[in-house]
């Protein structure tokens, strides 16, 4: 008998399968950002770049609507620097920014130190506080020329309780338009940095107050030991904010002027002379583009001022 033999088959060996690579993540088109971008850019260069660009090619040529305008150099400047409108609107500009931007820095701080704490009511308080902030500068002067007026509420009070024997020239002498103007802007701005303030106590740790209450500090000198350091680099972009605002003030001066920059227009702004010189069809487009580099300048200067400044106080 033969014995039959039997072969196996090798079985297979279970290698593990191989993982397969996950498929690479599909990145945007270079141009994809771009045309995201597109709108605003696009908008940027009509409403802002374009006519900043043809603004400088205006101030060297003396252009007039509706007639065009040749190349003149440096003529509108030196007119400019001979004109002495203009630096009587540069001292108001000047005067405004020196008067008008130590309140606004000073009292919204005070103000926001005041309505801090949550007591019944002050809620209400504050949005009463704040209702100028969301007014129209047109109709918040109307209110203050109604009130500044030689026969308004101001001078009839005045007259009527004997402190005065004639009504005071708020709004016809030449310095009292510009003091008007300022406290407007000053009441009217006094609550928006209020709430600036609020946001940045909120964050000031009560820690250090307790700290200074144990060592016996009181409410004066917690304020000038704890609360003024913080609120240092705070106060300090509200200045730059304010002056910037400040030297191109327009709104205020014109209504409660009335449009005519007071007495003989002595109490203009660069802004003020900017649309003065300009508008019409007998405007000087070239030499009030001239101003209006002038006030650019000047701004961005005020601007790198305030900008070491604040670098030097944080550093």
């Amino acid at each position: 008998m033969s014995t039959a033999t039997t072969l196996e088959r090798p079985q297979a060996v279970e290698t593990p399968q191989r993982r397969r690579k996950p498929a690479p993540v599909r990145t945007h088109a270079p141009l994809t950002p771009w045309l995201l971008m597109a709108p605003a850019l696009l908008a940027a260069i009509v409403f802002v770049l374009f006519p900043f660009l043809n603004t400088i090619v205006l101030s060297f040529t003396d252009a007039r609507p509706l007639l065009g305008g040749s190349f003149n150099g440096l003529q509108n400047y030196r007119d400019l620097l001979a004109d002495p409108m203009f630096w009587i609107a540069l001292r108001n500009c000047l005067f405004y920014v020196v008067g008008a931007v130590p309140p606004l820095v000073i009292l919204p701080l005070l103000l926001a130190m005041l309505v801090r704490k949550a007591v019944p009511g002050i809620g209400a308080i504050r949005t009463a506080i704040y209702t100028p902030v969301i007014a129209s500068v047109v109709v918040t002067g109307l209110i203050w020329t109604w009130l500044l007026d030689s026969r308004g509420l101001v001078n009839s009070m005045a007259g009527w309780l004997g402190i005065i024997s004639s009504p005071i020239p708020f709004l016809t002498d030449e310095y009292l338009l510009l003091i008007s103007s300022m406290i407007v802007t000053v009441w009217q701005g006094i609550a928006y940095y209020m709430v600036v303030y609020l946001a940045v106590l909120a964050n000031v740790p009560q820690s250090l107050h307790e700290a200074a209450m144990m060592d016996g500090a009181g409410p004066v000198r917690r304020f000038l030991t704890v609360t003024l350091p913080a609120m240092r680099s705070t106060m300090l972009l509200i200045g730059i904010i304010a002056s910037l605002a400040a030297f191109r003030i327009f709104s205020e001066i014109f209504v409660l002027s009335g449009g005519t920059g007071g007495p003989g227009g002595r109490s203009s702004s660069l802004v003020m002379l900017i649309r003065e010189s300009g508008t019409g069809l007998s405007g000087r487009l070239g030499y009030s583009s001239a101003v209006s580099i002038v006030l650019f300048l000047l701004t961005l200067i005020l601007m790198i001022v305030n900008l070491r400044m604040t670098y030097r106080k944080e550093s």
